[in-house]
């Protein structure tokens, strides 16, 4: 009973039988069948990666586009708020100028203070 492993079994004449050798143009054409996968390999790997980087691109300009809008927004709230601010005190003094002279002062006088030493 012949055995399952893999053993090579020599012919009656004792002889060897090997699988045929490709010739030199089978196997320069197989390098070239080679290179020319690998050129496309190559192409499509450069081709994913520009794409990725066009997709980035456009992920970090979109998300620039939305910084700067908040940004000019909160920049418009806070114009906003200091001009409240500016009329609330200009109607302050105008009411109390005399309360307000003398607060004016005394904030010059302890800013007076602070900067000698």
């Amino acid at each position: 009973m012949p055995s399952s492993t893999a053993k090579t079994e020599k012919p009656a004449n004792g002889s060897r039988t090997e699988a045929p050798q490709p010739s030199v143009t089978e196997m320069e054409a197989q390098i070239e069948t080679l290179k020319a996968e690998i050129a496309k390999l190559t192409a499509q790997v450069q081709s994913s990666g520009e794409k990725s980087l066009e997709a980035l691109k456009s992920i970090a300009q979109e998300g620039v586009t939305q910084v700067r809008a908040k940004g000019e927004a909160a920049m418009q709230g806070l114009k906003s708020e200091a001009g409240d601010i500016e009329g609330e005190i200009v109607a302050r003094v105008r009411e109390k100028p005399v309360t307000s002279l003398a607060i004016a002062a005394g904030v010059g006088f302890l800013f007076a203070l602070l900067t000698r030493r």
